[in-house]
């Protein structure tokens, strides 16, 4: 339970710290979802509770697909612009 909580706050730490690097804010956020993951399925095996589980499989299917559709973006923003800096 303190490693699911020690990853959020390192995911926080990194989003924060790194407002110029997008793809380190797009991995902080993976890493807060997956310590939440983590968190989930700590918890059903805590109750016996099978629906965690299945509620932690749907967590990391949006994780990939919020990683897929945010690095779409960021290749078809370099393609226009050249850069993949926010401060344009």
């Amino acid at each position: 339970m303190t490693f699911a909580l020690i990853l959020f706050l390192i995911g926080i730490l990194g989003f924060v710290l790194n407002r110029k690097n997008i793809i380190l804010m797009i991995i902080a956020i993976e890493i807060m979802l997956l310590a939440v993951t983590l968190l989930i399925l700590i918890s059903s095996l805590g109750f016996d509770d099978s629906i965690g589980q299945t509620f932690s499989i749907f967590i990391i299917a949006i994780a990939a697909a919020e990683s897929v559709i945010g690095l779409s973006i960021l290749v078809a923003h370099y393609r226009l612009k050249g850069t993949i800096s926010l401060r344009t």
